[in-house]
């Protein structure tokens, strides 16, 4: 009988979070502008890079590489960036701007089951991204896998941790949706570019490429070239990954506000 009754619960508790869950993948299924931006957008920038001819011919300034090789990652990253840095938080701090997370503290689901499928959903939905811009690389422009899968995957997952977290962050410090987006836009615009988005980290001067080795997904951008060209990634740049999570992650747990 002692047994009997935290198995039960723990059954209970597991079904709330398996409830709340499916509610959020349902919910996200019915954003067209989340599923365009983090599932689409990145793919479909890739298929127009790759559309310029200029871009599929390789470069010396890139040792070699194409245009498009070198997107690959960034792509990547791009829709880790939309989902952690722009959709998350509009949703999590609407949900405390409308008293959702309020009713639920009353409830026996608890406010961090959802903040737990929020992270589930938008890092599944990231990694799915991911998944994609892979894919139409490698179909549509011969753009070589990854040489070191394992070592990308570690970056990876990595990456789509660091921007959760931040994304926890910006909805900690966001009393409103509209300080959400402008807390998310400003800090949208300096993570595209250290993601190379505008200017491939390859190319970037020394300097420059030391200190944006130092952001998220800075880091993130050299560990995930160094696995798509066979190499493990370098540790120094996982350390880097490792440190903004333990941060970003303490920074929003005292941060964070269920009201």
């Amino acid at each position: 009988m002692s047994t009997a009754v935290p198995r039960t619960v723990i059954q209970r508790t597991a079904l709330r979070r398996t409830a709340v869950l499916h509610t959020e993948v349902r919910l996200f299924r019915r954003e067209p502008g989340a599923l365009f931006w983090i599932l689409l957008f990145p793919p479909l920038l890739l298929v127009i890079l790759g559309s310029v001819p200029s871009f599929r011919q390789p470069s010396a300034d890139l040792g070699g590489l194409r245009t498009v090789d070198v997107y690959v990652p960034v792509a990547v990253l791009l829709g880790l960036i939309v989902g952690g840095l722009q959709s998350m938080p509009q949703t999590l701090t609407g949900y405390r701007e409308r008293g959702i997370l309020r009713r639920m503290s009353a409830t026996p689901v608890r406010p961090s089951v959802l903040l737990s499928a929020q992270m589930l959903v938008y890092g599944g939905a990231s990694l799915a991204s991911a998944l994609l811009v892979l894919a139409v690389g490698r179909l549509g422009f011969d753009v070589r896998l990854p040489g070191q899968p394992f070592g990308y995957l570690v970056a990876l997952l990595l990456a789509v941790l660091a921007a959760l977290a931040l994304g926890a962050v910006v909805s900690a410090l966001s009393p409103t949706t509209k300080i959400a987006g402008a807390i998310g836009s400003a800090v949208f615009f300096p993570s595209m570019f250290c993601a190379g988005v505008w200017v491939p980290v390859q190319t970037m001067p020394d300097v420059l490429a030391r200190i944006v080795g130092r952001t998220p997904f800075g880091a993130a951008a050299q560990a995930l070239n160094q696995a798509a060209a066979g190499h493990w990634p370098g540790w120094d740049h996982l350390g880097v990954l490792v440190m903004w999570i333990l941060l970003l992650t303490g920074a929003a747990s005292r941060w964070f506000r269920w009201e």
